[in-house]
């Protein structure tokens, strides 16, 4: 259930927010990679004026505080802990009659803490009390001038973020592989998208990110077309960690008053290692989406949505957030990020490691024979970094497809993040014990050893297809082909016609086929392509792909 806007004359009259906690002592301050910040400022053939440089400025790098608490926790600790008769919801009261089966799952502890919206909880739409006290401090650690506790997810955060910036009708500059959630935040905003093609490594089948000049020539083609433009979104870092020169497209756009969102969903880390990339907001971004759950310690469905400069209405996102989020937030979700803060806050050195162990791992998988790991030489493009906790391997060498090698290594006991047609993904993080990385390595030298002398004379079983993302032609926005009336037609006679569902191999969750968008061979080669290799289908109504819903015009 979504809440609803409640006017300003509303009784639920909102107290003014608490001042900032005083900043505590750092424990050290941490040592700065020399690259970091060290991305070239981009010239462009621009004359507008930049937007003053009295902007709000933002936190410097973190500085981990001594004696950091966490607010919410505290509260939600302190209010389960009371010896009072409830009479309120949730229906299984604090656990006293939870389903036997869940609390052998999950414990009492959890349904115990399982509280609703108590008046010293706070309130996530009108924080004023120890939400507010906790999202205050997550901006001085993350660097942000202002950051929203997210339970949606960062789909929502990006949905936000777009509806907060855009007006139906305004263009938005979005990359061609962007997750499925800014298409929704496209369906719901009634922005219109601007696509820009990332670069595209067929051999590994795997996009990388997208470049300062093909931002620049997408806004001066916008421009000559008389087009307004709200915002630009840029996915930094991708799946497989391939980063953007946010910088340098911060340089592109603030001249035109132009705010850049990032969907940092997978960069939630890198403000907290001097090995790791900097930071959207640290590049100047206006908004930043993370998935704080993906390599931080908060629960699956916990994020974070961070603002810094003047170019977003602050409001405006708060209100989005209210439209998309739940009216009954979990405060288990929302302690799981004030917790992973304040876990961060009193480590400087948690990331010292993982980072080591994931360096150690691509080094050691590298000298496998018939292995290679992706980096950044396997794009043309000058991308300024990859993320060295996120290790991609390919076994195409040994005519393996990335299908075949995840089944070898699930035999084996090991689980990887993502698996695609030619590489499989590991997520090193805070969880990962060295043991683990260790199985890891041994199990791709078995892969090689057994694999390498077999499949001399074997044929490769790849089907290779052209990139996904290279040919397509967009007939309506994403809004208008949403809504407009469907047919279901046969996966061969889809051909030239206008696609009426999102269709999403799933993970990565980056679109085939979008709302608006012709149906192309390629499209329809490359889907039947991974659909053969056992790859999940997200969107379609018919997730065998026997057949597909298009536009009825």
């Amino acid at each position: 259930m979504s809440m609803l806007l409640l006017p300003p004359s509303s009784s639920r009259s909102m107290a003014p927010p608490p001042a900032l906690r005083s900043p505590r002592a750092p424990i050290s301050p941490r040592t700065e990679s020399p690259r970091r910040h060290a991305i070239a400022r981009c010239d462009t053939s621009r004359t507008t004026p930049r937007i003053s440089e009295t902007e709000p400025t933002l936190a410097q790098p973190s500085a981990p505080v001594q004696g950091a608490t966490a607010p919410l926790v505290q509260a939600l600790k302190s209010t389960a802990a009371q010896d009072v008769s409830c009479f309120h919801f949730p229906g299984h009261n604090q656990g006293k009659t939870a389903p036997s089966s869940m609390l052998d799952l999950i414990g009492a502890g959890a349904f115990s803490h399982d509280l609703p919206e108590l008046p010293e909880l706070d309130d996530l739409f009108y924080p004023n009390g120890v939400i507010l006290d906790a999202q205050n401090q997550a901006a001085q650690l993350f660097g942000s001038s202002k950051t929203w506790f997210l339970v949606n997810g960062s789909t929502c955060g990006i949905q936000a973020a777009v509806m907060a910036t855009c007006c139906p009708g305004d263009y938005i500059v979005v990359p061609r592989n962007c997750h499925i959630s800014v298409i929704s935040a496209l369906v719901l905003s009634g922005a219109v998208p601007k696509y820009i093609v990332p670069e595209y490594n067929s051999a590994w089948d795997i996009a990388g990110g997208i470049t300062p000049s093909q931002v620049d020539k997408a806004l001066k083609e916008l421009e000559k077309d008389d087009k307004k433009v709200g915002a630009v979104l840029v996915t930094s870092p991708t799946y497989h960690g391939i980063c953007s020169d946010v910088q340098c497209i911060v340089d592109v756009c603030h001249p035109l008053h132009i705010p850049v969102i990032v969907d940092e969903a997978h960069g939630a880390h890198f403000r907290f290692h001097h090995s790791f990339p900097s930071t959207a907001i640290e590049q100047g971004a206006d908004l930043a989406v993370q998935s704080t759950h993906k390599v931080l310690n908060s629960l699956t469905q916990s994020s974070m949505l961070h603002m810094a400069g003047g170019l977003v209405d602050a409001d405006k996102v708060s209100q989005c957030l209210q439209l998309l989020q739940s009216s009954s937030p979990s405060y288990l979700l929302l302690s799981s990020l004030d917790a992973a803060r304040a876990q961060l806050s009193e480590n400087a050195k948690s990331f010292d490691e993982p980072v080591a162990m994931a360096l150690e791992t691509r080094d050691q998988l590298t000298v496998i024979p018939g292995l290679s790991v992706l980096d950044l030489s396997c794009f043309a493009s000058d991308f300024p970094a990859i993320d060295p906790l996120r290790v991609t391997l390919s076994a195409s060498d040994l005519h393996l497809s990335g299908y075949e090698a995840d089944d070898i290594l699930e035999e084996h006991q090991i689980v990887c993040e993502l698996v695609g047609t030619q590489a499989v993904t590991f997520a090193v993080n805070l969880g990962t014990r060295r043991q683990d990385v260790q199985k890891l390595v041994q199990c791709a030298k078995h892969l090689s050893d057994k694999y390498i002398s077999a499949n001399e004379s074997r044929f490769s079983k790849h089907n290779y297809v052209c990139s996904p993302l290279d040919k397509f032609f967009v007939k309506l926005p994403p809004r208008e082909a949403f809504f407009t009336k469907k047919r279901r037609v046969c996966m061969e006679d889809s051909l030239g016609e206008i696609c009426g569902e999102l269709i999403c191999p799933y993970p990565p969750g980056i679109p085939v086929l979008i709302p608006g968008e012709v149906v192309t061979q390629d499209s329809l080669s490359y889907l039947i392509n991974v659909r053969d290799q056992g790859m999940t289908i997200s969107g379609a109504a018919d997730g065998e792909l026997n057949s597909i819903m298009v536009c009825n015009l």
